[in-house]
């Protein structure tokens, strides 16, 4: 994916959209740690297709009807977000920037928006729940180690989140042809191909080595990979991940936690209803950014359908691609309750921390308040597909 615009973009002022801030990370990582960021599977054309997909509809504005007092505000699974949007859970995040998940709960927590870590976050589940009280998820991946899976529970339990997300699009890990071709493992396994590339980026490289060791905090009780073992990202997910993962299971692990509950990876009207009649609280809408199926549909695409099927029923994210406010904007026309996305945040915090991803979401918040305004909304309930023309 290229930036339309060739401008030079060095520094986090120079940073005006999410793919300025894809720039500057390319700049700053090295290349195994930005392609693993970047990639996605196969020849990638899910990965490019989650955001052109939004390029094939258009929006038909109203005028003339006093757009001045904005109300962004949704619930989503019983906490109120200021705005429609959320940062979907990604793992590895103090690989990109030392702040890592800290400086994500940091800006939702101030902007009043959902965030999620990963059962591979590098930041605990512990930390988290005791210093940020804004709406969090945990994102669940379904171990073969029983005793890992009911920990988590149990943790994000005593923590206090607010849902748990069970990911169910990764039994088996998707084929990840940049990851393989750079080497990336974690924690980062130097070679004789990548080591030039780590030492080119000496910033970086000082801050992994002399900072806070890096650590997997919510697996490193039970295996091997969460405390300093280097392993693929595809390795773990082929060897730690349980394939037998069903309905059953997941109804089970509900019943398990007992607060809000989520599956994120839902593509299929059939597998909506059938989440919709588990009783789950949301959807998410999800292709995990072209990193698994490539070849799979985009998340907007096949948004409509599972709105019309099961939207009066469970909350309905869409969740991928999302690079523009007005991306949030047809998401929201189309039915979905809230946008979300990974790469749209990972990005800006591997260009600058914090403040990059605290500058991320709040271009995002301005484009979203702009395309309301222009589209003549006050607020997200008056959006609807009258407002949408497709190509």
């Amino acid at each position: 994916m290229k930036n339309k615009n060739d401008y030079s973009v060095r520094r986090l002022g120079d940073c005006h959209k999410i793919a300025d801030f894809r720039e500057l990370a390319r700049r700053r990582l090295p290349f195994p740690v930005f392609n693993y960021i970047d990639g996605a599977a196969d020849d990638e054309l899910t990965r490019e297709r989650n955001t052109a997909a939004y390029e094939a509809v258009d929006l038909v504005p109203d005028v003339l009807v006093g757009a001045d007092q904005l109300d962004l505000s949704v619930e989503i699974m019983g906490r109120r977000s200021e705005l429609p949007l959320m940062l979907s859970p990604t793992a590895l995040q103090r690989l990109f920037h030392w702040h890592g998940e800290r400086a994500t709960a940091a800006v939702a927590e101030k902007f009043g928006i959902w965030f999620g870590i990963s059962s591979l976050s590098t930041v605990s589940i512990e930390e988290v729940g005791a210093n940020y009280a804004g709406p969090k998820m945990l994102q669940y991946y379904y171990h073969k180690d029983r005793g890992l899976n009911a920990a988590l529970v149990e943790r994000a339990r005593a923590a206090k989140f607010d849902a748990i997300t069970l990911t169910v699009d990764t039994v088996v890990s998707g084929n990840r042809e940049r990851c393989k071709r750079t080497g990336f493992q974690t924690p980062p396994k130097f070679t004789p191909s990548n080591v030039l590339s780590y030492a080119m980026h000496p910033l970086w490289a000082m801050n992994f080595l002399f900072r806070e060791k890096f650590d997997l905090p919510n697996l490193s009780t039970h295996v091997a990979a969460g405390s300093g073992e280097s392993i693929s990202i595809q390795n773990y997910f082929n060897s730690m991940l349980d394939p037998t993962l069903n309905w059953q299971a997941a109804e089970q692990l509900r019943d398990d936690w007992g607060g809000k509950f989520c599956l994120k990876g839902i593509m299929s009207v059939g597998d909506a209803r059938r989440a919709a009649d588990m009783g789950v609280d949301a959807i998410m809408v999800s292709n995990h950014g072209g990193r698994q199926l490539d070849g799979s549909r985009a998340p907007f695409d096949q948004l409509a359908e599972i709105v019309d099927a099961v939207g009066d029923r469970v909350e309905v994210i869409c969740d991928g691609g999302v690079t523009r406010g007005s991306h949030v904007v047809k998401a929201l026309s189309l039915g979905a309750r809230a946008a979300s996305g990974g790469r749209l945040y990972l990005y800006a915090l591997a260009s600058a921390g914090e403040a990059g991803v605290d500058r991320a979401v709040g271009l995002l918040k301005d484009e979203i308040t702009r395309a309301m305004q222009l589209m003549g909304k006050r607020s997200v309930s008056e959006l609807s597909r009258d407002n949408l023309r497709w190509r």
